[in-house]
Formats: structure tokens, sequence, C-alpha cells
């Protein structure tokens, strides 16, 4: 909790050894990743942020990184266990164009918030090939161009989520870790949760479409040009309706129990979905995030544990009527017109 408090006023660094960095150079790289992704690119200056999903061609989501360019590279931030398959599906689609894909084991991550100490310390071991401090700055506080949120919300959660990830060397990084305000990532990752946040290693499996974690806010550009599993982005965003919705979950902490990802969600005597993410927040008290059936209710539920059951208050974040922008107008069907009225006069 003490560590939480201090992330948010600004003042604790937090080593994040459960994300690695992708180095993305060549002057293709941003016209080459753009074709690739989720994510407009091409026109990123030195200094900016966003973040990317690869997709499968069925929309689903297989890799999630945030970007980072320099001017010279472009720099991705990916979960430890994603960092090895990205950084090998990227080296296979290289193809001609003029890039080099490698994964740089020797850089080390440091999570803080923007507006207080710890950014002014951070700020002098950041590193900087190119003579732009390695700086990304979370795009998930607002959304995006081209993005769209699916939440509705008066104010979201994220407002205040300024996380920022120092890029530093190794040594770099050891040597003025001693003297900063340290935090763990239990610490960063419950803000995250708070923040209704989506993450690799937590909210993605297998049939995971960025609709159903509101990741279209910040991962997806609506109208670039084309890459793999656009089709299903767009038919789900402007047709369909998300299969499964995110959720936020305020725990009873009554028993002190805490349920793991995966535990299942029930209503009533129906399993409706799993959890993906559990925290202990220093003012919210034990929450999670899950993902749900569409046709979930949208009132009280349980989660089953190994320990027992759980009461859980829901929070809406994806709704179950999200998608479907486009006014498309209904046609009336033949049969449906006044008896005795010529189809042929309709």
């Amino acid at each position: 909790m003490r560590e939480q408090r201090r992330l948010v006023d600004g003042s604790a660094v937090a080593l994040l050894d459960d994300r690695v960095v992708i180095e993305v150079a060549g002057e293709d790289r941003l016209t080459w990743l753009d074709s690739i992704t989720s994510q407009a690119l091409t026109r990123l200056r030195a200094g900016e942020s966003t973040e990317l999903l690869v997709l499968d061609p069925q929309g689903r989501v297989e890799h999630a990184a945030g970007v980072l360019e320099d001017g010279a590279t472009a720099w991705l931030i990916a979960d430890a266990a994603d960092a090895a398959p990205l950084a090998t599906w990227l080296q296979r689609m290289v193809f001609r164009s003029r890039v080099t894909v490698t994964v740089r084991t020797d850089l080390k991550l440091l999570g803080f918030f923007a507006g207080g100490a710890a950014e002014a310390a951070v700020a002098g071991i950041a590193a900087a090939p190119n003579s732009t401090p390695l700086v990304w700055a979370d795009p998930w506080s607002v959304v995006q161009p081209g993005g769209y949120q699916y939440a509705q919300v008066a104010e979201h959660p994220s407002a205040e989520y300024a996380w920022r990830v120092a890029i530093a060397d190794a040594d770099a990084a050891a040597s003025a870790l001693p003297s900063l305000e340290a935090a763990g990532v239990l610490a960063a990752d419950a803000l995250r949760v708070a923040a209704w946040r989506p993450r690799w290693s937590a909210e993605v499996d297998e049939r995971s479409l960025p609709h159903e974690s509101d990741w279209i806010r910040s991962a997806v550009h609506l109208s670039k040009g084309c890459y793999r599993g656009q089709e299903t982005v767009a038919k789900v965003h402007n047709l369909g309706h998300p299969p499964r919705r995110l959720v936020a979950l305020h725990l009873d902490g009554s028993d002190d129990l805490l349920p793991a990802r995966g535990d299942a969600v029930v209503a009533g005597d129906d399993e409706v979905g799993t959890i993906t993410s559990v925290a202990r927040h220093f003012e919210d008290g034990p929450i999670a995030l899950a993902i749900l059936s569409r046709r979930a209710p949208v009132g009280d539920l349980v989660v089953r544990t190994d320990g027992g059951d759980i009461a859980a208050a829901q929070q809406v974040i994806v709704p179950a009527d999200a998608g479907a922008t486009a006014d498309v107008p209904r046609l009336t069907r033949l049969s449906r017109r006044p008896a005795g009225q010529d189809p042929r006069r309709a």
C-alpha cells in the first residue's frame, strides 16, 4: 500500500523486470510496422509514444507492445513472456524491408508516474542513443487519434494514469536504484487494474478481440490502411458486438481472500466469465478485472475460488451493446409490406 501511494505521488520508481525491450531499427521501420500492426505509425515523431497490437487473420490479439520513436529507432516494450515470440514474428515479416529487429536484454525498464521527484531522477539515467531520452508515455490516459472508447463513464479512471516507462542501460539503472524510492511490480500492477488498463500477460487469451477490453481506445487506429485482422476489427466495431466484455469487480474483503487469474465468475448457477487480473488497491481495497460473456447479467456476481466464494460488485467497462456504431438502416422485408401492395411498386 505504501509503495502504491509513493508511485501515485510521483516519488517512487518500479523496476519492471516483467517487461523486455525490442529494438526496431532501419529506415523503413515505421512504414513497415504500420503495415503489419493495428496502429498508425508513419507520422510518429521523435519522442512520441503509442502502442500497437498484432492480430491474427480473425482479428484476435496475438501480441501487444508500447512504442517509442526516437528519430532513428522504434523501441517496443513488451511483456516478458511475449517479447521473444513477438520478435520472432517480426523477424519473419521483414522480407525486403530495410529493418532489423533485436531483443535488448541489456536494457532495464523503470516505471513511474509523471509530475514528481521520480521523473526528475529517472530523466538523468534514461538512455538516449539518438539524443532523445527513451521515456515511453502510456497512451491509455486518453482516447488516441483513430481510437474509440466503449466505456460509458463520466470520468474514466485512467484520466490521472500518467504512467511512464524509462529505458536505461542495466549498469546505469543498477547504480541509480539504491538512491531512489523503490516500488514493486505488484504495486504498479494494482494501479493498472484500478485504471482498467488491459495487459497482454493478463487480459489476453486465444480468443481475445481488442474490442472486448476497450483496447481500441489506445492501440487500434480505425481509419488507417489495411493490416492483418482489420476486417474483423471493422465488422465488430461497425456492425456487430464483441462476444465478451471486460468488467471491473470490487471484491468483498471481509475474509481476506483474493481470487487468482483464471478463477470462475458466476451468476446464479451459471459460469459467465473468468478473472484476468487481481490486486489490493490502497484506496479501493480488493479489486479485479474479469472477462465475461456479453450476455452476462449486469448486477452483482460471485467469484469461485479454491478458498471459497467471494461476492463481487460489477462495474461495467465494455457494455453488452458495444459496437454496431455504423448507422445502417434496416431494409423492410417483402412479407412485412401492407397486404395488397405490389412489391414492384414498393
